[in-house]
């Protein structure tokens, strides 16, 4: 499902507008985004929790050569689902 099935999937469910629909989805995305661009956690009783992981730097190899690469240091959005959205998917 894309961002516009999910539209008139969600419009359809809740007789709203598909433009009305769109900005709720926009916002929700850059709320979510602004938090945890802030290194916050954004929790979803019931679907999942939304957080901040940060990664280590690290040596890889280049495939192709074989060459080893540093990897900087990074942090990483990470979303950990919920009980009762591992219960729905089983």
């Amino acid at each position: 499902m894309n961002k516009a099935e999910l539209i008139s999937a969600i419009s359809a469910e809740t007789q709203m507008t598909k433009t009305a629909v769109e900005k709720v989805i926009n916002a929700y995305i850059r709320v979510v985004t602004d938090e945890l661009a802030q290194g916050g956690v954004v929790n979803m009783s019931g679907f999942g929790n939304f957080s901040v992981a940060d990664r280590a730097a690290r040596t890889g190899r280049n495939p192709l050569t074989g060459e080893a690469v540093h990897i900087p240091a990074r942090r990483a959005p990470r979303f950990t689902a919920g009980q009762a959205l591992k219960d729905a998917v089983r």
